[in-house]
């Protein structure tokens, strides 16, 4: 699987590292895929000939953003030989609140077609299940009910991303992005 970006509106969103990312979009010559996208944006490529289309900072410009928004907060932690700058989280309510969210999508508001889910909450699952954090969304849950999220999470996570992006109705990058870290 192959999806290339292709740039629909180069108009600002207001966030800067999307204004950013939106600029190396316009920049390029010929359409990148989702995955070398995702490498550059994240800054996990070393290709010498695209490091111009690399963010910068991006992990810890998200932190500080986040710090702003309230949601995380500033600490130094002291490792033996060396202080470290950490960010745990400061807004545990809005942390809760996402949760709960995929918690209820995958239990009491499950529609077991993707195409009839919320984009934003599709998006949410792709991205926990991404960033390795969906068993503790779901930990907290009794045991009937963490195995039937689970099922549920993973038979949605295993459907073929090129069948549902060409069945999508504005979903494709996120189907695209699930390829891409299925990979």
């Amino acid at each position: 699987l192959s999806f290339q970006v292709l740039l629909k509106s180069d108009a600002p969103t207001g966030d800067v590292l999307l204004d950013e990312t939106l600029r190396h979009i316009k920049a390029t010559e010929s359409a990148e895929t989702v995955q070398t996208w995702i490498e550059l944006l994240t800054g996990e490529t070393w290709n010498p000939f695209k490091l111009q289309y690399q963010l910068r900072n991006v992990r810890e410009r998200i932190a500080k953003a986040l710090v702003e928004k309230g949601i995380l907060t500033t600490e130094k932690q002291n490792f033996l030989l060396f202080d470290m700058t950490t960010h745990p989280v400061s807004n545990a309510t809005e942390k809760q609140r996402l949760v709960k969210k995929l918690q209820e999508s995958v239990l009491e508001r499950w529609v077991n077609d993707p195409q009839r889910m919320e984009c934003r909450t599709l998006a949410l699952l792709v991205l926990a299940h991404s960033s390795d954090v969906l068993e503790n969304v779901f930990a907290s849950l009794a045991d009937n009910k963490y195995d039937v999220a689970m099922n549920r999470t993973k038979d949605l996570l295993d459907m073929d991303p090129e069948v549902e992006a060409a069945k999508a109705k504005g979903t494709e990058m996120i189907w695209a992005v699930l390829a891409a870290f299925n990979k």
